[in-house]
């Protein structure tokens, strides 16, 4: 049985200026300047640089009136993905350059870096190797990760040659191919574990007393090493303080992940641009929006003068009906384009300027000890601006200060309180937690446990767990493993 009835229902949608303008606030600067440099090439009707005469924003809308009134087109019924998509492309975009016929054409070259395992690979035409060898070295050379390790057992190794490279061969031949791979640079490729890969090392060092012990250690006392049981190290091997610490010594000095030494120009390399910066003038904080973030852009004057040229039209046919069309969707898009940026702008001056101010101990001193408490919210409730909004400016900008370029998020943080009932960040215990770990003996590094007990005699009542929670966090090893000799 069908029934009719009437529904009420409130929703709220975001236009598309709304849609493009969040799209822009979350750029950060590299970005920006691409989607800006995007937009431009898509619409001819946007321009950059200062326009001259003042009435052009009068003038725009008067084009907007038309006597007839048949032909008034509302901005909300365009919908501006119909025109800012690819599916127009100017004849302008595919041309090569923008110079004249008898200049050359100028093309930026691309350096063409080596990978890591090519690298191995023109180590390996020095070497003689018959086809079956080279077979099995390539597949070795293969199989070594980014860090310069070969993970796999060989006997995977051994069937995986059988299958995939049609190689019927036993472990035997392969470790001895393994030996050469193990032979090229960096020192320690190709090895299998950790101590195998220090030992490759140390073999092409000058063989003196403390790279002997050194050797002695790892082959026979690796675990002992790596928990540190300096104690056990000294019985076992008849050695004494002095000489132990030259031998570890000798291995600290080692590369855990030789791959990780090689650069052959193949890593993308970013290059951070902070979108604020902060100095202190006459002791007081001065902010400023990075100008690359303020293009002054202005609506094509040709496309203006178009638009008036119809209006004085008396006879329109279809065709010039459709050209206006045409034109004020590209005015439209390249006058809200225009206010979007102009909108980004404030919008990331105010939220900076909220955050700086909130937290101006910090920025006239530089300790983090001196970071309040901050969340989102704090800051939004502040400018009067949604939660998402400042979240994506501090996720995706970078301010300058004089103590250095860092991410805005890094200055919010949760609050703890202390034993005074005050609500300090735990930035700034993370700060007096890692003083202490610098500052404590190493030969007795202290414990999660005797941390938690320093750190409430100093007025930081916290269970051990966070402690331990916040010294990971800090990438700082447990209490045996920061022991020294």
């Amino acid at each position: 049985m069908l029934k009719q009835h009437l529904q009420l229902k409130l929703s709220q949608k975001l236009s598309p200026q709304q849609i493009q303008l969040m799209k822009l606030i979350q750029l950060p600067t590299q970005a920006f300047e691409q989607r800006l440099k995007q937009e431009m090439e898509e619409n001819p009707a946007l321009e950059s640089g200062r326009e001259e005469s003042e009435s052009l924003e009068d003038d725009y809308s008067e084009l907007y009136q038309d006597e007839g009134g048949s032909e008034h087109i509302d901005a909300e019924d365009i919908n501006i993905d119909d025109y800012l998509s690819d599916d127009e492309i100017p004849d302008y975009r595919v041309r090569t350059n923008n110079y004249s016929d008898d200049d050359e054409e100028r093309q930026v070259p691309y350096a063409a870096g080596v990978s890591f395992n090519q690298y191995l690979m023109n180590q390996l035409n020095t070497e003689y190797l018959d086809d079956e060898q080279w077979a099995i070295a390539e597949f070795l050379v293969g199989s070594v990760d980014e860090s310069g390790y070969i993970r796999r057992p060989i006997s995977d190794i051994m069937d995986d040659l059988a299958f995939t490279q049609n190689v019927f061969t036993d472990e035997k031949s392969i470790l001895e191919v393994l030996e050469k791979v193990q032979q090229l640079d960096p020192p320690g490729v190709g090895a299998r574990s950790l101590d195998e890969c220090l030992l490759l090392q140390l073999d092409r060092k000058t063989p003196t007393p403390a790279v002997e012990r050194a050797k002695e250690i790892l082959k026979k006392s690796f675990e002992h090493f790596t928990k540190k049981h300096f104690d056990k190290l000294q019985q076992k091997h008849g050695i004494g303080e002095d000489e132990l610490r030259d031998a570890i010594g000798e291995i600290e000095k080692l590369n855990p992940k030789p791959g990780g030494s090689y650069s052959g120009g193949t890593k993308i390399v970013e290059h951070v641009v902070p979108d604020f910066a902060i100095r202190i003038v006459d002791g007081e904080l001065e902010l400023s929006l990075n100008s690359r973030n303020a293009p002054e852009l202005h609506v094509s004057r040709e496309y203006s003068n178009m638009l008036a040229g119809y209006k004085s039209a008396k006879d329109r046919s279809k065709e010039q009906k459709d050209a206006v069309l045409f034109i004020k969707q590209k005015l439209d898009a390249a006058k809200w384009f225009i206010d979007a940026i102009k909108q980004r702008q404030q919008t990331l001056f105010v939220t900076m300027s909220a955050i700086m101010n909130y937290q101006r101990e910090y920025f006239l001193t530089g300790d983090e000890r001196n970071l309040r408490p901050m969340i989102l919210k704090d800051i939004a409730d502040q400018i009067g601006m949604d939660v998402s909004t400042v979240s994506r400016v501090a996720n995706s900008k970078y301010v300058d200060t004089p103590y250095g370029t860092r991410l805005i998020k890094d200055y919010f943080s949760e609050a703890v309180k202390n034993v005074e009932g005050e609500d300090v960040s735990t930035k700034e215990i993370k700060k007096i937690l890692e003083t202490l770990i610098g500052d404590e003996d190493k030969r007795k590094p202290l414990t999660d446990e005797k941390l938690a007990k320093v750190l409430k005699e100093k007025g930081y009542p916290i269970a051990r767990r966070t402690v331990a929670k916040y010294r990971e966090q800090l990438g700082i090893p447990v209490a045996r493993l920061r022991k020294e000799i």
